[in-house]
């Protein structure tokens, strides 16, 4: 499978180095204005071809993924829709508020292409993704396919296009959320006298062993604190402590406004 990626930023590089590393799939990646962003990954990943030019990463490819700013999408599209053959070729787009009807527009009325949206999130890189994927005019087949390859880099959902926005706030802004969690819980453990490094070491193995807990033994999270407090105990009174300071209300209030 050849996959085209246009756009060599965060969003585009991190899928470029997770596809790579699964040595599934030929990967080429453009953009116009980052040769430092492509000549890193060229470093990086020999494998992986780079250009400058866009249409380049269209040519002979099966997907092609659009990992550009939302202002520039138009723009991008307009020098590639003459390259692009939709019959034979998916489109598939990371852009975000860029909706399904907006990419298959781009073909024109005379097509009704397949196109997909996909929302990964950075740790995409390192094969450990949260992603979701719509699409609109596809096959199970063509599904099957987006799924695999994302797959092969973390988790996946297929889900209705009105869930993309409930998606990047969970997943893709989590991100963002979870590592603003790690440094609070970080900040703590210095005041209580750990030095900054040893602070860090606890609270990351601290989260992977509650990750862990949960993915392997299938328990509802509350049903997993039930087992780690005891009546009068020091963590119920920590627990109630960070309620008091609106712990779980502000993570739900950040979700609803990324979304």
């Amino acid at each position: 499978m050849r996959i085209g990626i246009i756009g060599a930023g965060n969003m585009g590089g991190a899928i470029a180095r997770g596809i790579a590393q699964t040595a599934c799939h030929t990967v080429v990646v453009s953009s116009p204005n980052h040769r430092g962003e492509l000549d890193a990954l060229k470093s990086q990943y020999p494998a992986i071809s780079v250009s400058t030019d866009n249409t380049d990463a269209v040519r002979g490819a099966d997907i092609i993924i659009i990992a550009v700013k939302p202002w520039l999408i138009d723009q991008v599209m307009d020098e590639l829709k003459p390259v692009i053959n939709f019959d034979c070729q998916m489109l598939a787009s990371v852009v975000a508020g860029v909706d399904l009807d907006h990419l298959a527009s781009y073909a024109g009325n005379e097509s009704s292409p397949a196109v997909f949206r996909i929302i990964p999130n950075i740790a995409i890189a390192y094969g450990q993704s949260m992603t979701f994927i719509a699409a609109k005019n596809a096959t199970e087949s063509q599904l099957n396919v987006f799924s695999g390859i994302f797959g092969s880099m973390g988790k996946v959902q297929i889900v209705e296009e009105r869930l993309m926005g409930a998606g990047t706030a969970l997943a893709s802004c989590g991100i963002a959320y979870a590592m603003r969690y790690i440094r609070a819980a970080m900040e703590g453990g210095i005041e209580l006298g750990f030095t900054a490094d040893r602070s860090l070491e606890i609270v990351l193995q601290t989260i992977s062993g509650a990750v862990a807990m949960l993915v392997n033994s299938g328990e509802h999270p509350e049903a997993a604190i039930d087992r780690v407090t005891t009546a009068g105990g020091i963590t119920i009174r920590g627990l109630n402590a960070m309620e008091r300071s609106g712990f779980t209300t502000a993570v739900i209030e950040g979700l609803k406004a990324s979304k």
